[in-house]
């Protein structure tokens, strides 16, 4: 794949947007679509052509990449009634970005397969400032060759990793996830100590950083615990979506995880308390809601 390789972009969304437009900077012929149009309107100034139907962004391209918010949106759009893969030719390949169970990655293997068409899940972690600034972290599954093919596609938006077959993406980002949401929590618990204890919990950050403490996490959220900005970048209601999928899929495999199962219990009551729009960081006020309620 070069830079004359013509890309459907399905999903414009929080990340997605900036994913489109970046592949639109680098060159690439991007047609994108999303379901709610507005969204995708503001990426037309950066020469992205805009689509009616999801079908028309899928049409005549050589990759279609999708950056829908579950499994079964992914399941109705591309393979439903939205007709993507209908539309997609025999030898085009469909990259998978969202965040979706391992088997609906493995299923989605299949049913492209029959219809001649490579696949690959390769999810992305990073949030919304690694897609608009090209640094996300992008697991891929699938065969070694289509993502060799597709490196150049790949490289406006992060750094891929090939971590196995079909599937090994979609189980890669639940790692991630099960990682990122428990460092969540444990920021938002050492924080709020910190504040109920008389301490500044700015300066006790401040204090952390560089040392074994410090994350991206703990940088980025515990900023937004601390001034309480909870404009989403990742919506708690799509945490409980990937906690959930996780503890579903270990205890299919008989394990069980007692730092992943508070966890969700703490995202879920976030989101039971009207909370599920807000930046997962948010998990901080789950937690003053269980403490002073």
């Amino acid at each position: 794949m070069n830079a004359s390789s013509m890309i459907g972009f399905i999903g414009t969304g929080i990340m997605g947007g900036h994913m489109a437009r970046r592949l639109a900077e680098a060159g690439f012929s991007v047609t994108a679509w999303n379901r709610s149009p507005d969204k995708a309107e503001a990426l037309a100034a950066f020469g992205v052509g805009l689509a009616t139907e999801a079908a028309e962004a899928a049409r005549h391209v050589d990759i279609v990449i999708s950056m829908l918010s579950s499994g079964p949106v992914c399941d109705e759009v591309l393979f439903g009634t939205h007709g993507v893969t209908d539309a997609m030719s025999p030898g085009s390949t469909l990259v998978v970005m969202s965040s979706i169970p391992v088997e609906t990655a493995r299923r989605q293997e299949e049913r492209a397969a029959e219809r001649g068409i490579r696949y690959l899940d390769a999810p992305v972690s990073g949030g919304e400032k690694g897609a608009r600034e090209g640094t996300l972290t992008i697991m891929a599954g699938g065969e070694v060759s289509a993502i060799n093919a597709l490196a150049p596609v790949l490289a406006p938006l992060g750094r891929v990793t090939h971590v196995g077959p079909a599937g090994a993406g979609s189980l890669a980002k639940l790692a991630n996830q099960l990682i990122v949401a428990s460092n969540i929590c444990a920021v938002a618990e050492a924080l709020l100590l910190a504040e109920r204890g008389g301490a500044d919990p700015a300066r006790v950050r401040e204090a952390l950083l560089g040392g074994f403490a410090d994350s991206t996490v703990f940088r980025q959220h515990g900023r937004r615990m601390i001034e309480a900005d909870f404009v989403p970048g990742g919506p708690a209601k799509y945490q409980i979506k990937d906690t959930g999928t996780a503890l579903a899929l270990a205890a299919s495999l008989g394990l069980r995880l007692p730092v992943a199962t508070e966890v969700d219990r703490i995202f879920r009551g976030l989101v039971d308390n009207g909370g599920g729009d807000l930046d997962h960081s948010a998990a901080i006020v789950e937690l003053r809601r269980i403490n002073f309620r």
